[in-house]
């Protein structure tokens, strides 16, 4: 299954290929795969080289009793269709830097920018990440031990894309959805806010 974009203007066909789905196959991820996707997050850019991301992770199909943990800490809207994925991981930010102990105002930037490079290395390898917002941080704090000056910000369900018929009909139907973004005037300024640069006027 896939869902390439139609941009406006041409992009790598990892962006353009790279999707969310809410249906997954019944297919374990590969132990290197997996490895690879956390090893693109390592290497992603972040502030002063704090590299404030952490993730807590489980395989479905070998880990079942971490995977659950995991899965408990998504609200019960996502817990409807991420408990198919083969891996669940959610994305910690330690939200100080270690070396003054001032605020990290970055930190969340950050793990936006290795869970890009995750996505992407995941793409390139034919598998799909799905991001979430929609998790329980203090559930994982208990559940994981995640200390003060750290938090869980996001879930992600990662596997291979494929019909589930396990998956509510109203929720997998959101994968037949066509992918739409705003237009680059919508969000690209010039001179003043909210008027588009002459760039993205064209």
């Amino acid at each position: 299954m896939s869902k390439e974009a139609s941009p406006e203007h041409p992009v790598h066909e990892l962006i353009a290929k790279r999707w969310s789905p809410y249906s997954y196959a019944d297919r374990a991820v590969a132990d290197a795969d997996l490895l690879s996707l956390f090893e693109a997050a390592r290497w992603a850019p972040s502030s002063y080289n704090a590299q404030p991301w952490s993730y807590v992770a489980a395989r479905r199909h070998s880990e079942a009793e971490l995977f659950a943990r995991v899965l408990s800490c998504l609200v019960e809207a996502n817990q409807a269709w991420a408990r198919h994925a083969a891996v669940l991981a959610l994305g910690v930010v330690t939200l100080r830097f270690s070396h003054n102990d001032k605020p990290n105002a970055a930190a969340r930037h950050d793990l936006g920018l290795a869970a890009g490079n995750l996505c992407a290395e995941a793409t390139a390898r034919g598998i799909a990440v799905h991001q979430m917002i929609g998790i329980l941080p203090e559930r994982a704090r208990e559940l994981f031990a995640i200390p003060e000056g750290a938090e869980a910000v996001t879930g992600l369900a990662i596997g291979y894309a494929g019909a589930n018929d396990a998956v509510p009909e109203n929720i997998a139907a959101r994968d037949q959805n066509p992918r739409a973004r705003k237009a680059l005037r919508e969000f690209v300024f010039g001179a003043r806010w909210g008027k588009a640069h002459d760039l993205a006027a064209k």
